[in-house]
């Protein structure tokens, strides 16, 4: 396969995965600051999505103060923003255009589809329950992306780049939604433990789609480290990231495999992450530092991208 084609799949995957992956971080400071309005309370919820979605410096840069209406219009809206949903979903389709021929038709459709819904979801002001039936239908096009390309395509290099795409994106993202939580300042007599606190790791789960599962696994009161378990560490989570890293390592693996056993720096950092993640404990992470490991997985992340880059798509 040429690598431009190779480029051209991974981006595709990946921005599709963004695009569903900034509508659950916004969800989830939706979820926080309605949580917190409604207990009489204001906090720094929209300043959190702005920090962990990375696109702070670009939204100072344009609009100053922090209030909800503008982190919305400009994480889901505003097309000069390269990481909002609208951004993402007219990239994804460029990228789909581009390699027409080398998807199946539904790839085609589900991407070109959402591109032509996409003025008509979300060309204009929202109001709360418009934004959560927004963000849900970004949510359903993204799934039905995945869907069409795991149930129609070949397992072959395309589908391995596809692959890689989706799961480097959602596993970044997964990590930048855990650590919401941790750029959300508990407003003066909210402790931790206390019903604010609870909702806001409720808010994590729900957006993340993993409240049901929580309950299944753990059967009891939600803890903070066990959150962070379940979306770290289990490997039946599917967003987990400990899950993304085996997928990752998987599909690096066929690559190599289909190359002639060629490996480089992409596939022993990817084997380390994935070591390190089965080898790791909650009580470790946290003793070390949630925040930080979260950070310094997100940086790991890049560090990945750019290696399967520099080996396969330039």
């Amino acid at each position: 396969m040429l690598s431009r084609t190779a480029e051209h799949l991974y981006w595709l995957a990946r921005y599709m995965e963004r695009a569903d992956d900034m509508a659950r971080i916004v969800l989830a400071g939706h979820w926080m600051s309605s949580m917190a309005r409604s207990l009489g309370q204001e906090g720094s919820e929209w300043q959190s999505t702005l920090l962990t979605s990375g696109c702070e410096p670009g939204f100072r840069e344009r609009h100053g103060a922090v209030t909800a209406d503008k982190v919305i219009d400009y994480l889901v809206r505003d097309g000069d923003n390269p990481s909002s949903i609208v951004s993402c979903i007219r990239t994804a389709r460029h990228n789909a255009r581009t390699v027409r021929t080398a998807l199946t038709t539904d790839m085609w459709a589900a991407t070109n589809e959402t591109w032509m819904q996409l003025d008509t979801r979300l060309s204009s002001s929202l109001s709360a329950e418009q934004l959560v039936e927004a963000l849900d239908w970004v949510k359903e096009r993204s799934l039905l992306f995945n869907g069409s390309y795991n149930n129609t395509m070949l397992r072959n290099d395309a589908f391995y780049f596809s692959r890689l795409g989706t799961f480097l994106e959602r596993a970044d993202n997964t990590a930048r939604i855990l650590d919401v939580k941790y750029h959300v300042l508990l407003p003066e007599g909210q402790g931790v433990g206390g019903s604010l606190d609870y909702y806001q790791w409720q808010a994590i789960l729900r957006a993340v789609s993993a409240a049901r599962s929580y309950h299944w696994v753990y059967h009891e009161r939600l803890k903070p480290w066990l959150v962070a378990e379940l979306l770290i560490l289990r490997p039946e989570m599917p967003r987990s990231l400990i899950n993304c890293c085996d997928q990752i390592t998987q599909n690096l693996e066929f690559l190599a495999a289909g190359y002639g056993g060629k490996r480089g720096a992409c596939h022993r950092r990817a084997a380390a992450m994935h070591a390190r993640l089965r080898g790791g404990t909650i009580k470790e992470i946290f003793q070390s530092g949630l925040h930080e490991f979260l950070t310094g997985f997100v940086d790991e992340m890049i560090d990945l991208g750019n290696e399967i880059r520099a080996m396969y798509l330039v």
